[in-house]
Formats: structure tokens, C-alpha cells, sequence
């Protein structure tokens, strides 16, 4: 029984997606729900695994291909067995003895005719090898180079050419002719730095393609900022309160809950409090018409080896501080080791970022659109303040809010600041919702 492996469904938004690497090859065994191949989309890397077990009798998508939602990349065998695909090379090597054995058992005269002349054994031509199997890609650059299959020699897979074989066979050709042309006095100088090469590159320099990930942050941030009339107004908050109020509970709240408290689940309740005041905080922007959200799905960006993701945390208001650490704590490891799912990645309708992990002490944050405002975190300083009419340290943080002014006016702007100050300076206020 054949069956189809596809692509897995994507987000709205997410139009397609890459083919990085196939983990299994044609010809190979696989068990159901092992990994066959990894795809990544402008968000996040998907792993796609094999529904049922068998054989993987064919791929029809190559490295590095771009593939939609829902499209067919490979068929899997599940009566198939691991001799059932055979190399051309193996072929011929089978086809011989079969030959050989052909012709003993015919040039053999039979008993009662007689014999004239010599029999010799009817040749059999041995069997044609397989011709490679070529992607839309690959034979779209084979036909604009010129080039017939025959000319390129799989690497790989034997029985399928990819765009890797095709650009390794171009570039050889072109070094040979550059060797042809190129004197013998000046092979034999070999120069480090060849004169038809550019200064820079000789000096080190590289070029590298943009990631899908890389493409799309470039894309979304141009487009929020031609998109969108961004303000960010700025605020300070002290963070004593909060830093001692962790410090007397933090064991306990680990021991209880199993989860370390941090300062983030602090600013995500204090922001949901002030989103309730300030509904046009929670909206967007559809055409002429405001969306404004009766739900508040919170954006926490963390960092990825892929680039800065965001996460959402749905419904924070119903969440307590441990369930808001926990789902915190799992998007981070989840970011680490690309497993966060397209569907972890889609929504939101408010963005908290901190750059202070990474010591960043003032920022304006960029809007994450279709989102209308965004929450700045920074690094915790000690810095003198007056208090009182008295000098004093205290560890403060400035808080920066961008956001979407057509909608948003500077008065709420600075008055959802001022909440969130009030809040992470009083967190008593927290528990109460006041």
C-alpha cells in the first residue's frame, strides 16, 4: 500500500516553506513517527515524520526546494522491503550472470539434430540504467545551461540528480577552462590573491544567503514601519519592590510549583491589567475598521539559534504567575532545540520583549504587526534617585512603549506606562487588580 507524505499544514500567513534536508533516502526502511525530513517556514523549523512504516519508495522534492502546504513530497511503501529499490550500477552487475546463464541453456544443440556448423549464444544486451529523476528546478537549470542528464553524475542519491550535482559539475567546467586559458608562468606563480579577483574577497570576504527566518523578520520590520505612524514614549520604573518581594519567596515558589519566578510573568500580569484600562492598547488596525480584542494572547520574544522568535501565551488572563513561568519556560527550551510550532508562533495581540537580558539599557522596540503596540524591557541598573528630598540607589529599569499612533494617542500611550509602572512598583496592586 502506497501512501503519501505531505507537507504539514502551514499557517495563514506562512505562504511556503523550504526543504532543508532529507534524513532518509530512497531505498531505506523508516518506522512511523520517525523523522524523514526538516522543512522551515519564515517562523519556525518543522520535522516532518513518516505516518506509517515501510519503505520510502520516492521523494519528489529535493534539498533546498521551496514546498506549499498540504503538497506531496514522498511515498512511502508499507509492503515494500529494503531490496525492493535497486542502484543502476547494481543492475547491470545482476543482469550479467542472468545472460551467461541464457545462453548456455540455448547454443546447447538438442539430441537427435545434427551439427552443421558452430552455434554460437544470441547476445543480450544488458539492461539500460534508469535515467536520474529530476526536480522542476533541476531541469529548469539543466535546460538553461545546455546540459543533458547524462553529463552529471549523482553524488547523493544514484538515481536522482539534485541542484548541488548540477552546481558542482558547472563549476568544475569553469575551472577547467580557466586552467586552459590561464599561461603556464602563471600557474606555476600562484599567486595568493589572482588578479581578476576582487579586492574584498581576497581580503576575507563572503556572501551569505539571507535565511527564510532572516527574510521574513527583514520583511515584517519594513513593513511596520512603513506601515505604521510608531511612537515610543519612555518610562522608569524601580524594581526593589519587585526584587525583594522574589527574593523573600523564590525558594518557596520553586519548591511549590516546580517552576523558578522571574520578572516576566510580573510584567505580563501588570500589562494585562493596563490592556483592561486601555482596550485600544489590545487592537488592530483591519483597512478603515479597529479590531479590538476581548482576549489578551500575550507575545514573549526569546531568543533561537534561528534569530528572535515570539511565542504567544494565550488567554494570560485566566493563567496564574506559575502557569505563566512555566509556559514561559518551556517556550525558551522549545526556542533552543527548534521545536516551537507554527501554531506557538501564530497570533498575539500585545508584544512583551526584553532586551536587558542581553544588556541592553535603552531601546525603541519595533511594532509586531498587525499588533498596535509593543512593551520594551530593559537591564536593571542601579542608579541614584531622590526620595524624599534624599539621594538613594535603587535598582531601576526604563520601560519603552512603541506604538501605533493612528490609533493610539500619546495621552493613553503614557497613562498604560504609568499603570505598568504603578504596578511593578507596588505589586500588592497585582494581587489585588488595582
Amino acid at each position: 500500500m502506497l501512501i503519501e507524505v505531505k507537507v504539514p499544514e502551514l499557517a495563514e500567513s506562512v505562504a511556503e516553506a523550504t526543504l532543508v534536508k532529507w534524513l532518509k533516502q530512497p531505498g531505506e526502511i523508516v518506522k512511523q513517527d520517525e523523522n524523514l525530513v526538516e522543512i522551515e517556514t519564515d517562523k519556525v523549523m518543522l520535522e516532518v515524520a513518516a505516518p506509517e512504516s515501510g519503505l520510502l519508495k520516492e521523494v519528489t522534492k529535493s534539498d533546498s526546494e521551496m514546498v506549499l502546504s498540504n503538497e506531496v513530497i514522498a511515498v512511502i511503501d508499507t509492503e515494500g522491503t529494503a531490496t525492493a529499490v535497486v542502484s543502476p550500477q547494481e543492475n547491470k552487475e545482476t543482469v550479467a550472470p542472468v545472460a551467461a546463464t541464457t545462453a548456455e541453456h540455448t547454443i546447447e544443440p538438442a539430441v537427435s539434430a545434427p551439427v552443421s556448423a558452430p552455434v554460437s549464444a544470441p547476445s543480450l544486451a544488458p539492461a539500460e540504467p534508469e535515467a536520474p529523476k529530476l526536480s522542476p528546478a533541476v531541469r529548469k537549470m539543466l535546460e538553461e545551461n545546455r546540459l543533458e542528464p547524462t553529463q552529471i553524475k549523482p553524488t547523493a542519491n544514484p538515481g536522482r540528480i539534485t541542484k548541488d550535482d548540477v552546481l558542482r559539475y558547472l563549476q568544475s567546467n569553469r575551472e577547467t577552462q580557466q586552467s586552459a586559458k590561464t599561461p603556464a608562468s602563471l600557474k606555476q606563480a600562484a599567486p595568493q590573491a589572482p588578479a581578476h579577483q576582487p579586492l574584498a574577497v581576497a581580503r576575507g570576504e563572503k556572501r551569505i544567503p539571507m535565511t527564510p527566518l532572516r527574510k521574513r523578520i527583514a520583511q515584517r520590520l519594513l513593513s511596520a514601519q512603513h506601515e505604521n505612524a510608531i511612537l515610543t514614549t519612555f518610562n522608569e520604573v524601580n524594581m526593589q519592590p519587585v526584587m525583594g518581594l522574589r527574593k523573600r519567596y523564590r525558594d518557596k515558589f520553586e519548591e511549590t510549583h516546580g517552576v523558578r519566578l522571574g520578572f516576566m510573568s510580573f510584567f505580563v500580569m501588570a500589562a494585562v491589567l493596563a490592556l483592561k484600562r486601555f482596550s485600544l492598547v489590545n487592537a488592530s488596525i483591519d483597512g478603515t475598521d479597529v479590531i479590538q480584542y476581548g482576549y489578551y494572547d500575550i507575545g514573549i520574544a526569546v531568543s533561537s539559534p534561528r534569530g528572535l522568535v515570539v511565542p504567544v501565551l494565550r488567554d494570560v488572563d485566566k493563567l496564574s504567575m506559575a502557569g505563566m513561568e512555566k509556559a514561559i519556560r518551556d517556550f525558551g527550551r522549545k526556542a533552543k532545540s527548534n521545536q516551537l510550532s507554527i501554531e506557538d508562533l501564530t497570533g498575539g495581540t500585545f508584544t512583551i520583549t526584553n532586551g536587558g537580558v542581553f544588556g541592553s539599557l535603552l531601546s525603541t522596540p519595533i511594532l509586531n504587526p498587525p499588533q498596535s503596540a509593543i512593551l520594551g524591557m530593559h537591564k536593571i541598573q542601579d542608579r541614584p534617585m531622590a526620595e524624599n528630598g534624599q539621594v538613594v540607589i535603587r535598582p531601576m529599569m526604563y520601560l519603552a512603549l512603541s506604538y501605533d499612533h493612528r490609533i493610539i494617542d500619546g495621552k493613553e500611550a503614557v497613562q498604560f506606562l504609568v499603570t505598568v509602572k504603578e504596578q511593578i512598583e507596588d505589586p500588592s496592586r497585582l494581587l489585588l487588580q488595582i
